[in-house]
């Protein structure tokens, strides 16, 4: 038996089955059950595929303009079918039971070392090659990939979590009635973490260190919030100790008996939270957790994940009226396609190769041409999209969002498109209901003349992690910088606000999405700001209504505006955490 100290955030004791959740480099390890071996290996023979077939298109475009470039692809051709690279990450996927995403990083790693030690200049620069296949391979398997919460539903209710560091948008994604309490490498008291145990009411020990990697997946472990251990392999002793608590918390009693229950502060402030999903099959999971409607549909799953013909407007008819039907009598906001121009080039490509759309190639280096403003150059494209949500908006309440837009003329284009949509249904003989429109607001400009834009939409969602990225000039997928995306920057609180403000003006409903509303520490200071409408991934609804409960909104907007006096990230943060974690012990004591 072996004893780790750390700092109990949340009281109570449980033991368990240790499920591991690595998220160190920017790719998140998980152990996976041996049922889903072979399909993770297969995932790698996958993402192979399509590395080499999107290879061999742009070694083919290369070469037709500098016929010179087009031998820089023949090397990461070659890598492909190397030994030691992905029959080495399927090796290390069968041994060690872990994620595809992990073993390609780990090979990566080893590949790395080897090039560090080479003499040779020129070879030493081949690592580049590498990482940018490693990086291209890790693209591609996102397609289809199994997330934490699509794993731990796998397991039994006996689980706890042990992870290097439990982000609000992982822990998000844990199925809490399964996992009985969790303990970190990283955190304090005052930490997301602890206002999440809190919240969830479940035993946590944070501060281990290193427990993530003594901790074995699968091993015997007690977490003891109470007196602040780790225990592994316990004695029988422990084992009966811990048994003699468990009725002392009932996280997933409380989850599921409040979870019907609409979202409010304790003073009876009512706050709306609905559900961001990407595919159809997620509707249950929303209405599972409690979504009052769906916030954020993201269409282009119909484009990126290579399913359906996107030209097709009685199928997107169908998927349109599908989750109207099954969300109702809730709110569905259905994002038009935001992708960018490689995605929707290379899915046309699939379909020009089987007879299909054409696809333009003189257009598909520019930047920034993504969500409205591609959907604008796509007119035909765009109008088989808009006439499909039309025809579906009859089975239930649509809300149609437009991604990406940074002018009023973009909204106004947008208008008129929806105009020749609803007059082409009309020559039909189709009745078309009239559909709110809104727009996201994800870009500086689009913030800084949200009182113009409100003049012209229904409703507005503000997309925070478009909104930070842009703001900040970050790239999250940059490690050099992505430290710097920092969502409680005051320049990002300001935008907020203003944003806010100018849809009360004009008297239009304004809802968040991202990764912020997901957080419950900042989703109180968000409340704070006057927000009261939300999206989320549907396992951050549960531990919102939780901890929102808890709280009176005239505690959150005094923290709001003791936090808009603060300059630094930093002091916004220790004065928000030190604020919540005073208030939410306080009511631990007095309830």
């Amino acid at each position: 038996m072996q004893r780790l100290k750390g700092i109990g955030v949340s009281p109570g004791v449980v033991c368990g089955r240790a499920v591991l959740l690595i998220h160190r480099a920017q790719v998140l390890r998980y152990q996976i059950p041996a049922t889903r071996v072979d399909l993770e290996v297969s995932r790698l023979d996958d993402s192979r595929q399509r590395c080499r077939e999107q290879l061999v298109d742009i070694q083919a475009r290369m070469s037709q303009r500098r016929p010179e470039l087009g031998s820089l692809f023949d090397a990461q051709l070659l890598m492909l079918e190397d030994p030691m690279l992905l029959p080495r990450a399927a090796d290390i996927v069968r041994q060690q039971r872990v994620n595809a995403e992990w073993a390609v990083q780990q090979v990566f790693h080893e590949f790395s070392a080897v090039f560090d030690e080479v003499a040779d200049p020129y070879l030493r620069e081949r690592k580049g090659d590498v990482a940018d296949l490693v990086g291209r391979l890790r693209m591609n398997l996102r397609k289809g990939v199994a997330t934490p919460r699509d794993l731990l539903r796998e397991l039994d209710e006996s689980s706890v979590l042990i992870a290097d560091e439990l982000t609000p948008s992982i822990a998000a994604q844990v199925d809490w009635t399964k996992v009985r309490g969790f303990a970190t490498d990283a955190g304090s008291r005052t930490y997301h973490t602890a206002i999440l145990a809190r919240s969830l009411d479940v035993p946590a020990v944070v501060g281990l260190h290193n427990a993530s990697e003594r901790v074995q997946a699968g091993q015997l472990v007690v977490i003891d919030g109470t007196s602040s251990e780790l225990i592994l392999d316990p004695t029988p002793e422990e084992l009966a100790r811990a048994a003699s608590h468990a009725d002392d918390h009932r996280p997933a009693a409380m989850i599921d008996g409040e979870r019907r229950r609409p979202a409010s502060t304790s003073d009876g402030v009512p706050i709306r939270l609905d559900a961001n999903i990407e595919f159809p099959d997620d509707l249950a999971a929303a209405r599972y957790a409690g979504a009052e409607g769906i916030g954020l549909y993201r269409s282009e799953f119909l484009v990126t994940a290579g399913v359906e013909d996107i030209g097709d407007e009685d199928r997107q008819y169908e998927i349109y009226r599908g989750m109207l039907e099954g969300m109702a009598p809730g709110v569905v906001t259905v994002r038009t396609f935001d992708v960018d121009e490689e995605q929707l080039t290379s899915r046309l490509l699939a379909h020009r190769l089987a007879g299909g759309w054409e696809r333009d190639d003189s257009r598909a280096s520019r930047q920034g041409l993504r969500g409205l403003r591609l959907s604008l150059t796509r007119p035909d494209l765009f109008r088989v999209q808009l006439r499909a949500l039309l025809r579906a908006a009859r089975h239930g309440q649509l809300r149609i969002l437009f991604p990406f837009v940074s002018s009023v003329e973009q909204v106004r284009e947008a208008r008129l498109m929806i105009a020749d949509a609803s007059a082409d249904l009309a020559r039909r003989g189709e009745h078309v209901p009239r559909v709110p429109v809104g727009v996201m607001i994800e870009i500086p400009a689009a913030a800084y003349t949200a009182d113009l834009l409100a003049r012209e939409v229904d409703f507005f969602t503000i997309g925070t992690n478009d909104l930070i990225q842009y703001c900040l000039a970050v790239d999250r997928a940059d490690e050099r910088v992505s430290r710097l995306y920092q969502p409680l920057h005051p320049a990002i609180l300001r935008l907020i606000l203003m944003v806010r403000r100018a849809a009360t003006r004009q008297r239009i409903p304004v809802s968040l999405c991202g990764e912020m509303a997901s957080d419950p520490a900042l989703l109180t200071l968000l409340v704070g700001l006057g927000l009261t409408e939300f999206s989320m991934t549907p396992g951050a609804i549960p531990a919102a209504k939780h901890i929102l409960a808890e709280l009176r909104s005239e505690e959150l907007r005094a923290l709001a505006r003791r936090v808009l006096r603060l300059a630094t990230v930093d002091d916004i943060e220790r004065e928000l955490l030190a604020a919540l974690s005073r208030l939410t012990l306080i009511k631990g004591v007095t309830s």
